[in-house]
């Protein structure tokens, strides 16, 4: 008992160092507990994927190929490393022979595109710049018609990963979500994702899987890492100084564009089974009696363009790729303007909103279905575009929306939550 006494003594009489001792011991607790659970995280997730490679395979069949595009300046550098730790680990286990292609510099994602061989599966490892580049690339190649068909996979390691819910079980954990990425795509679950094709006057096309976001809020929204040293108010700080330097922040845009085509019904995933021989020669023998009357060939309508004029905080072109299992009768865009009677308040409120999520619009937004659009700017108008979280320069555009375009592997278990949200 009197040792005990001591001790207590002792830490009152020491209570600064004290203090900063049970500081440095919880924080150090906290961390070895941290890289425990990311342990048991990624053995768990090998466990999984051996199972996977235990599977047997036929005499004659090749083990599946992918090729990786790693862009390791992705999440501050750190991409790299959270890469062969979590995901490459997995690969190797489910019996997978990879390709490992590192990007050295921002673009060459697109260049490296022109060069790759058939493989059977694409993984994209990085953030939405780096997805953006894979799939402007793929889809800028001759063949493009026959790469479009191989399934991509998506393992989330940059700052930004819009796809990212689409597609897969988020958590806070980095480790968690890097390795139900990769268990998704050796699950083989796929779903069709729309694509857009950004074309200016004399550039080549861009592609987008997300959209193209013009207006204030992203203007503001490229300058909140500016204040980093508010802290948490940093997000309504900048929207605010933004009104302080220039109000009201209205944009003038035209907007021309078609109307949205009807959904044809899916494809079956697999080639139906060829009929027997009897059924083959019946067939022809009934076709040889009583031929089918040939369809006159189908005359193209003329597009009609709808023009329309807005003035609007911010313009949203968007797929519908945040939810890609919804059934839908249309394939369309969505082309969404906000309205131009904000207050400063009401500014900052929907600007704090859309920092957790770009794709949140008012209830008294301008909504419109389209097929493929055109913006036509003022003369003189200056800025930015972000597409799919790239920043590029502002200028009159053709928008077209390609249906179901690329397919990417998908959570089973995400696919249930989207289809529940749908109900």
């Amino acid at each position: 008992m009197a040792r005990v006494v001591k001790v207590f003594r002792t830490l009152r009489n020491h209570w600064k160092k004290s203090t900063v001792a049970v500081c440095v011991l919880s924080y150090g607790g906290y961390w070895l507990y941290g890289k425990h659970c990311d342990s048991v995280l990624r053995t768990e997730a090998c466990l999984v994927a051996r199972e996977f490679g235990r599977q047997q395979i036929a005499p004659g069949e090749q083990l599946r190929k992918a090729t990786v595009i790693l862009n390791p300046a992705a999440c501050g550098g750190k991409a790299n490393n959270l890469f062969e730790k979590n995901a490459a680990p997995i690969l190797h286990l489910a019996g997978v022979e990879i390709t490992i292609v590192k990007t050295d510099y921002e673009g060459q994602a697109k260049k490296l595109m022109e060069l790759m061989e058939k493989t059977d599966m694409l993984i994209v490892a990085g953030g939405d710049g780096t997805l953006q580049e894979v799939v402007t690339g793929l889809l800028r190649r001759p063949d493009q018609e026959t790469l479009s068909n191989t399934p991509i996979g998506f393992i989330p390691l940059g700052s930004h990963n819009s796809l990212s819910p689409s597609l897969h079980l988020l958590s806070d954990n980095k480790v968690k979500d890097i390795t139900s990425a990769t268990l998704s795509i050796l699950q083989g679950e796929t779903v069709p994702l729309d694509v857009l094709q950004i074309k200016g006057e004399q550039e080549q096309p861009v592609f987008a899987l997300m959209g193209l976001r013009w207006g204030a809020f992203r203007d503001v929204a490229a300058t909140i890492s500016k204040y980093w040293y508010l802290g948490p108010l940093k997000t309504k700080a900048a929207h605010w100084f933004s009104t302080l330097r220039e109000w009201p922040l209205v944009r003038e845009v035209s907007v021309s564009y078609l109307a949205p085509s009807l959904r044809p019904p899916d494809l079956p995933p697999q080639k139906p089974l060829r009929p027997s021989l009897l059924s083959r020669i019946a067939r022809r023998w009934r076709n040889y009696w009583n031929p089918p009357v040939e369809e006159p060939p189908k005359v193209d309508e003329p597009e009609v363009w709808r023009e329309q004029k807005l003035s609007t905080l911010e313009l949203f072109i968007q797929t519908h790729n945040k939810n890609p299992v919804e059934m839908r009768i249309n394939d369309s865009l969505m082309i969404c303007a906000e309205p131009d009677d904000f207050t400063v308040g009401e500014f900052i409120t929907v600007g704090n909103k859309k920092e957790e999520d770009s794709t949140v619009f008012t209830k008294t937004s301008t909504k419109l279905e389209a097929s493929a659009c055109r913006l036509q700017l003022p003369e003189g108008a200056t800025g930015f575009y972000n597409i799919d979280n790239e920043e590029y320069e502002a200028m009159p555009v053709e928008i077209r929306l390609l249906p179901r375009k690329l397919r990417f592997f998908i959570n089973a278990e995400r696919r249930e939550q989207l289809l529940l949200q749908m109900q």
